[in-house]
């Protein structure tokens, strides 16, 4: 990948909103206050995860840091600090809208209807739902005969009840299970409460790969859907969407993002043809 830098960050002089309203601006918000709220997931490994001394760590997270190393030298501000706050399946989208955080920095997809309420950034990751079972468990393709583990309100858990329909069987016939988060999830699989998790195949391999036994699981090679994922922003504030965006088309346009993607994926091997088409696609010129 040809290096190629630049470029200034434009800022946003939008007035603030009525009380109790985070401001137009977020650009403005962060010069305002010196912080930038970046909404974290404590168990999405290897994207968005609390590591062993609680601090926000992974490929999203490094994302992230790189967004905020950019804008101390756009906005000219050295002593920029982020804010880390912890957000759920249930709570991310809510917190941008309120204001609660900048920029959400986890493994969100981004989907149509997600975008009737909030922005997304460039593509950062592409990957697909997929399965993980016990090694040895001989799980079939029949969907409709198995337990399965899911979060609920996520894009993998209507893929699964698509998946399921199109057999002619019914989510009540494959008896879903509810599960709180990507750990719950791996526990339901190794309890027994479900035959196998289902979520995006890229969090199955972090899951797997921070497992104590990781040779007790099995990825399985189906695949569900396509997912792919982007830094989650408020809707409406397209100086820090181009903000953000600077921030990763450069890193794609250079051939930096490769350090990060090594550094949490390395083990599973090079990147795909697919994800190297998307960071070539993703980095546009400036």
């Amino acid at each position: 990948m040809a290096l190629a830098l630049g470029g200034v960050v434009a800022t946003a002089g939008c007035a603030s909103m009525g009380p109790g309203a985070p401001p137009s601006g977020t650009l403005e918000k962060i010069k305002a206050t010196k912080t930038i709220a970046l909404g974290y997931r404590d168990s999405s490994v290897p994207f968005s995860y609390a590591g062993p001394t609680k601090e926000p760590m992974g490929y999203s997270v490094d994302l992230c840091m790189r967004v905020v190393q950019d804008l101390r030298s756009e906005l000219k501000l050295p002593d920029l600090q982020p804010r880390w706050v912890p957000v759920s399946v249930e709570t991310r989208v809510r917190a941008l809208v309120d204001g609660t955080i900048d920029l959400e920095c986890g493994s969100t997809t981004n989907t149509l209807s997600r975008q009737e309420r909030v922005d997304f950034s460039l593509t950062t990751f592409i990957t697909g739902a997929s399965l993980l079972a016990l090694a040895g468990s001989n799980v079939g393709d029949q969907l409709g005969a198995i337990r399965i583990a899911v979060i609920p309100g996520t894009t993998t858990e209507q893929m699964v009840k698509n998946a399921i329909a199109s057999m002619g069987a019914t989510a009540a016939d494959a008896k879903l299970v509810a599960v709180n988060d990507h750990a719950d999830g791996l526990a339901a699989v190794v309890d027994r409460r479900a035959e196998v998790y289902a979520t995006d195949r890229a969090i199955l391999m972090g899951l797997v790969t921070s497992a104590s036994n990781p040779r007790q699981f099995a990825l399985l090679d189906r695949y569900l859907s396509y997912e792919p994922y982007a830094l989650m922003l408020r809707r409406g504030d397209p100086a820090f969407r181009l903000a953000v965006n600077r921030t990763l088309a450069r890193l794609y346009r250079s051939g930096q993002v490769l350090d990060i993607y090594r550094r949490w994926f390395g083990q599973w091997g090079d990147p795909s043809p697919l994800t190297l088409g998307m960071y070539a696609v993703e980095g546009l010129p400036e």
